[in-house]
């Protein structure tokens, strides 16, 4: 469903995303995890066709990103870090304005808005303004409004950044649901969320991946069961080497 081939993307001399290959397949939620700075954000910007790559390509259900970037958007779902939204607006006219672009209509438009309420649990908000929601309820907009054309890959960026416990919890649940159908990509830099949601993660450092496995291979390789460790070990041996040649 989603099969990332050699990505590579470069502003002037710095490579922040450096040959990245993997791909994700219908049925499984793949955690992209790393550290600030890491390139996870802009690898999701050129998996959706927001940023062209440098190098290499991204295929969506078999479709380029590269070569035929309308077509492949129409497969995906996309809730970007920081997603914007309306404040003046109510959540179903948010959601119905957001089918518009999606050119949704007629019946089509209204089973969309409100599958999407129902699925996101929006139905206590649905007809509140949009500036007085809670942040959770903000998230759970943002997230409504990537699902309204039932997608088949999700492309999810920190997806639970800045909720509170209780609403990370719906959040990952949420995501695990719709896992069983689609194929998900979702960065986070929360490594409670590999074991709290994830079939699969990778972790990425300076643009590539330096781990790749399922939550439980992860642990083993951390040698002390420990995804801290493990993540610690993998992304800060530059750090570390840096520190031993300076002393030296």
């Amino acid at each position: 469903m989603i099969e990332v081939d050699n990505l590579t993307k470069k502003f002037g001399s710095k490579t922040a995303v450096d040959h990245l290959s993997f791909s994700v397949r219908k049925g499984e939620v793949l955690g992209f995890l790393g550290p600030n700075g890491a390139g996870k954000s802009t690898t999701m910007r050129m998996v959706t066709g927001f940023l062209p790559p440098t190098h290499g390509d991204a295929r969506i259900c078999g479709i380029s990103v590269v070569d035929k970037p309308a077509e492949a958007k129409r497969r995906i779902g996309y809730l970007p870090e920081s997603a914007p939204l309306y404040n003046e607006m109510t959540v179903t006219g948010f959601l119905r304005f957001a089918a518009d672009v999606r050119g949704l209509s007629g019946n089509t438009k209204n089973d969309a808005v409100e599958r999407a309420i129902e699925t996101c649990f929006l139905q206590s908000v649905a007809y509140q303004s949009i500036d007085t929601l809670s942040k959770g309820y903000r998230h759970r907009t943002c997230l409504a409004q990537s699902l309204l054309h039932d997608p088949e890959v999700l492309i999810l960026d920190e997806p639970t950044d800045g909720l509170d416990p209780n609403q990370k919890h719906e959040v990952r649940q949420l995501i695990r649901r719709l896992g069983q159908e689609k194929a998900i990509l979702f960065s986070t830099h929360i490594l409670e969320e590999v074991e709290a949601a994830c079939s699969r993660a990778v972790i990425v450092d300076r643009g590539r991946i330096v781990v790749d496995g399922t939550p439980a291979e992860l642990l083993e390789k951390s040698g002390t069961g420990s995804l801290t460790d493990l993540f610690r070990q993998v992304t800060t041996l530059d750090t570390a080497e840096d520190t031993t040649e300076d002393a030296a």
